[in-house]
This record gives C-alpha cells, structure tokens and sequence, in this order.
C-alpha cells in the first residue's frame, strides 16, 4: 500500500509541477488555461487519492471523494467562463512567427 500511496503522491507532484511550469512558460492565455486545467486537476486528484489511501477511512474517503467530484465539475468550466471572457475582451491571439502559412 505504501508503494500504491508513493506512486499516487510523485506522480500527483510532477503533474503540479507541469500545471505550474504550463502557466509560466505558455504564451498565451488559453494555453496558460489549458496546462492548469488538465494537469492542475489531474495532479490534484492523484495527491487526494494517495491521502485517501494512506487514512483508509470512511469519512476520509467520503471527502476525498467530495474533494474530487468538486474539482471535476468547477475547474472546466472556470476555465471555459475564463476563455469566454478574454474572447470577448481586446485580448490578441498569439501567433507563432515560426509556422508555415
């Protein structure tokens, strides 16, 4: 179990890392949206899986499960009201100087 719960908590880590590495390096605000969102969450529910785990317990697993759902449901559709609002604003697309057209 304790190999299931290190396993759960590195990789919930790295996903983080990469959510947060996303934000910083992507050049724009719907790439930026995109890193957070997918790997934000994925690494999240990983990190409260492995808490899960290592309690085994009903009540804790009830929450963590509470916790997860939760997460599920809002972080899309932030992310999506937060793209609807910037496609509606004066906000400029970025373009790569290096693609063919």
């Amino acid at each position: 179990m304790e190999i299931l719960m290190a396993i759960c908590l590195i990789t919930g880590t790295f996903f983080t890392l990469m959510a947060a590495l996303g934000v910083l390096r992507m050049p724009d605000i719907y790439m930026r949206t995109h890193a957070a969102t997918k790997a934000g969450t994925f690494g999240i529910g990983m990190i409260v899986l492995a808490v899960a785990l290592f309690f085994m317990d009903t009540a804790v697993t009830s929450r963590v499960v509470g916790i997860m759902l939760f997460f599920i449901m809002t972080t899309p559709a932030s992310a999506h009201l937060l793209g609807k609002i910037v496609m509606n604003s004066p906000y400029r697309m970025w373009r790569n100087p290096f693609q063919k057209k």
